[in-house]
């Protein structure tokens, strides 16, 4: 069982990257992490390669990730709330998934055929809607035929209580690991 992770936090040790690591610590498999602030895959340009072609114009390290996505059985985004959305670098990563949406729409083809499961953990200082990142996440990860999605994870007031002071929201963690584990 392979999973991928789309990784949209800038702190390599926040709350995004504790929930994370408990997810893995319950994760059979192997697992590859996109790290969204390495600065490895440029944003989409829009060039209108991708309407015609598979894949994308721009060679950069998306290239393998492409590869990464059609082989996975899962597919996991966590990502840090900023002011409602996931975080901007997390974005610019993800739209170059552009090129999936152009294949179903206008050269008719199925482009990620293997479908996946797909789960989501996200992490916001305050109460505000998440709504708006959640819709994001679930179109994203719809893209990359991971249709079939765990429960979200969803951890608001993280800026006031750490997550691991709450044992529901690490039950929640593991559950979505073990989700992924199914066959």
């Amino acid at each position: 069982m392979k999973t991928l992770i789309f990784n949209g936090s800038p702190r390599i040790s926040g709350d995004t990257a504790f929930l994370q690591q408990e997810f893995l610590a319950h994760l059979k498999g192997e697992y590859q992490v996109i790290h969204a602030y390495d600065g490895k895959i440029r944003p989409c340009i829009d060039c209108r390669y991708c309407w015609k072609n598979p894949g994308c114009s721009i060679q950069d390290g998306m290239q393998e990730l492409y590869e990464e996505i059609q082989e996975a059985d899962n597919i996991l985004i966590a990502s840090p709330i900023f002011f409602s959305e996931i975080t901007g670098p997390l974005l610019s990563v993800t739209s170059r998934l552009q090129t999936y949406f152009c294949g179903r729409v206008f050269r008719k083809e199925k482009p990620v055929p293997k479908a996946k499961k797909g789960g989501i953990i996200l992490v916001q200082g305050g109460d505000r809607p998440m709504d708006k990142g959640l819709d994001t996440v679930r179109e994203l990860l719809a893209e990359m035929n991971a249709g079939m999605m765990g429960k979200p994870v969803c951890y608001k007031n993280s800026d006031k209580v750490p997550p691991e002071k709450h044992p529901e929201l690490l039950e929640d963690v593991r559950q979505l690991a073990r989700f992924f584990n199914e066959g």
